[in-house]
């Protein structure tokens, strides 16, 4: 029974997710664990419309700000010494990641 790891990163920064999933790239190939990845999601992204005049005077203008959430997924072997030097790397802090053992 083959295990791997699932690694979910998201974050709103492109340069930020681009670079810890280089780095996960690069532990991989030194380690010379098999990975696939990463995987591309759909952007998210959250519009929130706020009105410009908070008394309600005037016209009726709005202003619509939004956010976008980039996700990738990562999929490597569970090896032990991956999974070590994978706790080691350096994340940023606007960077969420998931770390999941599965089975398949």
């Amino acid at each position: 029974m083959p295990r791997f790891v699932r690694i979910r990163l998201s974050s709103t920064s492109v340069e930020s997710i681009t670079q810890v999933s280089n780095e996960i790239r690069r532990m991989c190939e030194r380690t010379g664990v098999k990975m696939r990845g990463p995987i591309f999601l759909p952007t998210e992204r959250i519009v929130v419309t706020v009105r410009k005049a908070p008394s309600g005077e005037g016209t009726h203008t709005f202003d619509h700000w939004e956010m976008r959430v980039h996700k990738r997924v990562i999929d490597m072997e569970a090896d032990e010494r991956a999974i070590r030097e994978l706790m080691r790397i350096r994340v940023p802090p606007d960077v969420k990641i998931e770390i999941k053992l599965e089975t398949r």
